[in-house]
């Protein structure tokens, strides 16, 4: 269901009501790959470079000014006394498309060569200037906005997010515990994280309606308290697995038959350099979950500092463990219990 990585292994498959994904373009474009995106910021120039060339050729056409710039071209000397002296173009040494295309990336981007300008003598020239700006700045803010909040993705900081490869089930104060070891690789830190676990599993309830990702909350203890956790440092994140746990009446003996067992593990926070809430996620399947071994100490004093050794992280040791269920285990304790307050004979 949740790869190593946090990818979450669902497929969506005919999803017929597509325009909703146009109702919330920017987190659309957000959500594309790259050479997407990459794709529609340079068509979206192109598109209104040509869309607004095209009108202001029209401009241009319309009002007569290819006629005279071309007329003056062949004949300059005409205007010195003739009617072409007398003509005012809409916008200045605009001859042909190309020219008209050129003056509408000027506008558009602002860069000014100064050898084209619209003049006062088209009003209408000069509402389509003013469109067009308008039009250049909010593209402006929407790619810029999507390409930052692309390159600021709250996904990027859980790369450095790490869990162990293996979980293990071990003795933690004479109880089985399910447990793992979580880490932050970078000096700033997660502010207000949090972790939960879940058991997702197939499930069929008593009437037969068969759940096939049905999803279990598990109660976490961390060495803080409650879901809050402080990562500072690598933290052994543990479950105790009593009679309101999944696995409850797991073994060893059967813990690589349940096929369609997997423990998720999700931490959030907030970035502290950026403020932005981020997620990692991983998973555990049945032969990922190792019996009888407990993590290695990784955090060490030298010099009056605090080190933590990343190369042991996923380290484990055998430790001696009882080969069977937390079911069997309470009760053979309850048996003992009796057996010691009981008056002897």
């Amino acid at each position: 269901f949740v790869g190593k990585n946090g990818a979450c292994n669902v497929a969506h498959k005919n999803i017929r009501e597509q325009g909703r994904f146009l109702q919330d373009v920017f987190t659309t474009l957000v959500d594309l790959k790259w050479p997407h995106t990459l794709l529609i910021f340079t068509m979206s120039f192109l598109c209104t470079w040509l869309l607004f060339g095209m009108v202001w050729w029209l401009i241009a056409f319309a009002h007569g000014d290819l006629d005279h710039s071309t007329r003056l071209q062949r004949d300059p000397g005409e205007g010195a006394a003739g009617p072409p002296a007398s003509f005012v173009p809409c916008v200045t040494s605009i001859h042909s498309f190309t020219s008209a295309f050129l003056f509408s990336i000027e506008v558009q981007v602002t860069i000014g060569f100064g050898g084209r300008m619209v003049t006062e003598e088209c009003p209408a020239a000069i509402l389509v200037l003013i469109v067009q700006n308008i039009v250049g700045l909010v593209i402006n803010a929407i790619m810029l906005g999507c390409i930052f909040m692309k390159t600021s993705q709250a996904h990027r900081r859980a790369e450095t997010l790490i869990f162990s490869k293996h979980a293990v089930i071990a003795l933690r104060e004479g109880k089985l515990c399910f447990m793992l070891r979580v880490g932050d690789l970078r000096k700033s830190m997660i502010i207000s994280a949090t972790i939960r676990m879940q058991v997702v599993k197939k499930t069929a309830s008593l009437e037969g309606e068969v759940v096939p990702l049905n999803q279990i909350d598990i109660q976490m203890e961390n060495p803080v308290g409650g879901n809050s956790i402080f990562l500072v440092s690598p933290l052994i994140i543990y479950h105790v697995i009593d009679k309101n746990s999944p696995l409850y009446d797991i073994s060893p003996m059967n813990l690589h038959h349940h096929e369609d067992l997997e423990i998720i593990v999700i931490l959030e926070g907030v970035v502290e350099t950026t403020g932005i809430t981020t997620q990692a996620r991983t998973s555990y399947l049945a032969d990922e979950i190792l019996w009888g071994q407990r993590f290695v100490p990784i955090v060490a004093e030298e010099d009056g500092r605090y080190s933590v050794d990343y190369s042991k992280f996923g380290n484990t040791v055998k430790v001696p463990t009882p080969s069977c269920t937390a079911r069997q285990l309470e009760e053979d304790k309850s048996i003992m219990d009796t057996m010691t307050l009981s008056p002897k004979s």
